[in-house]
């Protein structure tokens, strides 16, 4: 972004040093020079160009994980029924996304269908004559142009606190996140979430210079967060608190009329936001019937009275009903070897360090440390570190220990505030981000395509991931497509056990396997696959028969073949 779009975004009365970062004049004169002047946009092209490579890749390649084929199905349902009769826990606006793709990919569907939710996904990938490769692509695809999109706003944000390139880095850092790139070719819900509050985030720092247009644009971002995913609820407050600070920031006049504008700033954000909700609703159903099957779980104390106070659809309020009892529930953990039941505080902060990049990791820390030190970048703090704080500590309280992608947010955010750390004036500083970012790029790139079960050089890389985590942090599903070449490849003939943890069916890929768990050890001779993540939980006889054999091979970092 060009340095005079920079100044146009920061408030009144900032110091001039803040209007013009670090490198804004060395910007301004090579800009000058034909052959510098494309070459941070063509930079952007180049990241923004192997993301979208590694995403379609993935997505081509990797077969339904654990949640996607419900979000599909009820896609899918979407499309010919027009009610919410499946996944009430969620709302509905990531799906509407997805249905998109499902519309080209225009699969059959059997409404008559009485399964639930997981049964109907099953059905309409496998036992409805549809192609689930195709159909898996098409409904991944527009998740995909999101994420590049959400990649957009992450140079744009980088690029008006510290200058274009800043940006460049940010950008960088976004593009080769293993995490960003792993969900991003998903047909799921966390990149979109995630994305849609810091687009909110960025467009109300926005309006520190243009509140009219900008407190109502980040009210729809907001409202979009929301209505696709309900973890974003904690952040409300702080980004309506935001607007609120931004219309102060841009005010002018009296005390008493900078406070009634700020507050009707946050109204009207909270106000908007709701609107999304309501319209994504409406969207789907425009009488908005209840959700047949049964009732949602009641809620009683200050989760009862928040979900009876909110101003939104009754079908949501269900939904954050259903989502609350599944808190209650007695979930299983894996950390660093540990198996657990209930949840653990330090979790994801945990699974974090395992699956960055190191050299983000140290970009991440310096860039949140840069944006509270340096006094130019101090007032962009709240909108970049703020929200991903309060995300990070409520998924922290969460009682799913599954993976990162609940905390997808961080490499969004941070990534704003690394680029942040090239406003720092020490003349090593760009060599180091330089390198620092270079060593990311080898790190992520020498993971593609199994992005999923990443984890850094520290940690031993994917190959070893198995041993410290699981869920979909290396196995959820993706790789029964892969198993079946690898088994028709080397092991043709062999006969197979097969614990599979995930979404496919594996008859539909040629895999004839029997479960090894429903016969006496001494009858399991032969390749026994077990799916990493029911390794990591195994217990009782699939541990004696894991532990009676010998690994000979592994497909996708995500399932071991052993021989017995």
């Amino acid at each position: 972004m060009m340095a005079h779009e920079q100044h146009s975004v920061l408030a009144p009365g900032t110091r001039d040093d803040a209007a013009h970062p670090p490198g804004r004049a060395t910007a301004a004169r090579t800009s000058r020079r034909p052959g510098r002047r494309w070459l941070l946009p063509l930079l952007a092209v180049v990241l923004l160009g192997q993301m979208a490579a590694a995403m379609v890749t993935t997505a081509l390649q990797q077969t339904p994980t654990i949640d996607e084929p419900i979000y599909v199905a009820t896609a899918a349902d979407y499309l010919h029924e027009h009610r919410v009769r499946f996944n009430p826990e969620h709302p509905p606006l990531g799906k509407l996304i997805v249905a998109a793709g499902v519309a080209i990919a225009a699969p059959h569907v059997d409404t008559a269908y009485q399964g639930d939710q997981s049964e109907f996904g099953r059905h309409l990938l496998y036992e409805s004559g549809n192609d689930p490769w195709r159909l898996m692509f098409w409904a991944r695809l527009p998740m995909i142009v999101l994420t590049l999109l959400f990649g957009l706003v992450v140079l744009a944000f980088a690029s008006e606190l510290a200058g274009r390139a800043a940006g460049s880095a940010a950008l960088a850092l976004y593009a080769l996140s293993p995490d960003v790139i792993a969900h991003g070719s998903l047909a799921t819900l966390d990149v979109p979430a995630a994305g849609f509050a810091l687009t909110s985030a960025w467009l109300l720092w926005r309006a520190r210079r243009g509140p009219r247009l900008y407190v109502p644009l980040g009210g729809v971002a907001l409202g979009a967060a929301l209505a696709t995913k309900m973890n974003v609820l904690p952040v409300v407050p702080v980004l309506m608190a935001l607007a609120a600070w931004s219309m102060w920031r841009a005010g002018s006049g009296d005390r008493p009329r900078r406070l009634t504008r700020s507050a009707g700033a946050a109204l009207v954000t909270g106000a908007v936001a709701v609107a999304v909700v309501w319209i994504s609703y409406l969207a789907v159903d425009p009488r908005l019937r209840p959700a047949p099957g049964r009732p949602a779980p009641a809620v009683h104390g200050l989760k009862g009275l928040l979900v009876r106070l909110m101003p939104l659809p009754a079908s949501y309020r269900d939904g954050m009903r259903i989502q609350f009892g599944l808190e209650d529930y007695p979930w299983q953990g894996f950390l660093f070897g540990h198996l657990y039941t209930g949840s653990r505080w330090y979790y994801l902060p945990a699974a974090l360090l395992v699956k960055t990049p190191l050299g983000m990791l140290a970009l991440w820390i310096a860039g949140a440390v840069v944006m509270v030190a340096v006094r130019r970048l101090r007032p962009a703090a709240p909108y970049v570190l703020l929200p991903a704080a309060v995300l990070l500590a409520a998924a922290m309280t969460g009682a799913r220990d599954f993976g990162t992608r609940y905390a997808v947010f961080v490499p969004m955010f941070l990534a704003v505030a690394a680029g942040c750390v090239l406003t720092v004036r020490w003349r090593w500083a760009p060599l180091v981000t330089t390198a620092l970012v270079l060593f990311v790029a080898v790190s992520s790139l020498r993971t593609f395509p199994y992005y999923l079960p990443y984890s850094n050089e520290a940690f031993g890389g994917p190959a070893r991931t198995h041993l410290r985590l699981h869920d979909s942090n290396v196995d959820w599903g993706q790789d029964l497509g892969r198993l079946a070449d690898r088994l028709h490849e080397r092991y043709r003939g062999e006969r197979v056990w097969l614990v599979y943890k995930g979404s496919g069916v594996p008859s539909y890929y040629g895999i004839a396997a029997r479960d090894p768990r429903k016969v006496a050890p001494r009858q399991v001779h032969g390749l026994l696959v077990v799916s990493d993540s029911a390794a990591a939980k195994a217990r009782g006889r699939l541990a004696t028969l894991i532990h009676s054999s010998h690994a000979v091979d592994e497909v996708g970092y995500s399932i071991t073949v052993y021989r017995r």
